[in-house]
């Protein structure tokens, strides 16, 4: 039985640590807890333990847990979103954290418009150029803000990224600092519909020195639910 609350005082412990080290306050951080895969108690079981930021990776996945769990929960789409499946969840996530085309901004904003609501989003960049990974290349990335800027009824709020994955974490932290150098660049240029309030970057094996380069998001699932059970491949 996994110790979700002893899981979280150590995540807890460890954001405020790197807080300190980078003379920030610890409110500036939100902890997403990335719970794809997971069943409902153990999200029941966070959730209980005042977290109220969820993140999952598939739509199919998220529409079941948001209709389970208690509405004033703040559902995070971290994951690839296809075109055709963006009318089920725009009216219903906090943040769509992986827009990486502009034809795939260009339907969240026509299905915005058809819902009547405002869809706040961010940039994935794919920080370490790698195949196996979405996001766009950071060459292209302030051309995409500029353009999906003129769109309605979305608003970009800052970047994203998925760090390579590496036995020391230190490794990442060149790309961190890319990625918060990139948001100044953006915030220099006062695009209209543009913040770069948030930066989501940091996950369970890496998110200490993304706080320290800036993150203001950070995705923790394994750290926090245990590892992953990957059997029910209807999820």
């Amino acid at each position: 039985m996994e110790d979700f609350k002893q899981n979280l005082e150590i995540i807890e412990e460890n954001i405020r640590r790197a807080c300190e080290r980078a003379g920030r306050s610890r409110d500036e951080v939100t902890l997403i807890a990335v719970s794809k895969t997971k069943p409902i108690p153990d999200l029941q079981a966070v959730y209980d333990l005042n977290i109220r930021d969820f993140g999952e990776n598939k739509v199919q996945e998220l529409i079941g847990k948001i209709e389970e769990m208690p509405d004033d929960i703040k559902w995070h789409m971290i994951g690839h979103l296809q075109r055709n499946k963006v009318k089920y969840i725009v009216d219903k996530v906090a943040l769509i954290h992986s827009v990486d085309s502009l034809r795939l901004a260009e339907e969240i904003s026509k299905q915005a418009i058809k819902k009547e609501v405002n869809v706040d989003i961010l940039i994935e960049i794919n920080i370490g150029d790698e195949d196996s990974k979405f996001g766009v290349s950071t060459e292209e990335v302030i051309k995409l803000v500029e353009d999906v800027a003129k769109l309605e009824n979305i608003y970009v709020k800052g970047l994203m990224c998925v760090a390579p994955y590496v036995v020391d974490s230190e490794e990442n932290r060149a790309f961190f600092h890319k990625i918060k150098d990139l948001s100044l660049d953006i915030m220099k240029k006062n695009i209209d519909n543009v913040s770069m309030s948030i930066l989501s970057m940091g996950m369970s094996n890496d998110y200490e020195i993304a706080i320290e380069e800036g993150a203001t998001m950070v995705r923790i699932g394994s750290n926090l639910f245990g590892k992953r059970d990957y059997s029910n491949k209807g999820l």
